[in-house]
């Protein structure tokens, strides 16, 4: 198996249930937020769900300098919306993973801003860390705070409270 098809497998895995929160977000209280340094709901969903567009940039660039990166957030206004761009930047993401080779995955690409490295790491690293475990990390605030909102949260990883 090369690092490529691990990680479609595993992120095979791990959307559906993203998808399941996505799909419950109250995106009429899309301002909501639990505390006054949180993202609001709607900033965290749409964050989410453009998650996989990151992993296409990773995948293709050998440099990312944000002085020459235009980034707008995705922004959802209806749940079509959220769930639309999260299948089409699911899809197109993995379809780009799909052709990488290990020689690939091993490439360093470098994030940066002008003269100021954040870092340079294979791409099979910024995978697992700025992709894999970034995207999980999100989902999981999405279900605390679906929770606070008494939005009943789906399974990830076995049943819910709400699921029992």
């Amino acid at each position: 198996m090369t690092i490529a098809e691990g990680y479609l497998q595993e992120l095979q895995r791990e959307v559906v249930s993203a998808r399941k929160m996505l799909a419950r977000v109250p995106l009429e209280r899309a301002d909501w937020k639990p505390h006054e340094k949180s993202m609001t709901i709607g900033r965290l969903a749409g964050h989410l769900a453009e998650s996989f567009d990151w992993v296409t940039i990773t995948l293709l660039r050998d440099e990312l300098d944000f002085t020459n990166f235009t980034y707008v957030p995705f922004a959802p206004a209806t749940t079509e919306e959220l769930l639309t761009h999260f299948d089409e930047s699911f899809k197109s993401s993995m379809g780009t993973l799909a052709t990488c080779t290990d020689e690939q995955m091993s490439k360093s690409i470098t994030w940066r801003n002008g003269a100021t490295v954040f870092f340079t790491k294979p791409r099979a690293e910024i995978m697992r860390e700025l992709n894999m475990n970034h995207f999980i990390h999100h989902r999981a605030q999405l279900g605390v705070y679906l929770r606070l909102l008494d939005v009943p949260v789906p399974s990830c990883y076995g049943p819910t409270a709400d699921e029992q």
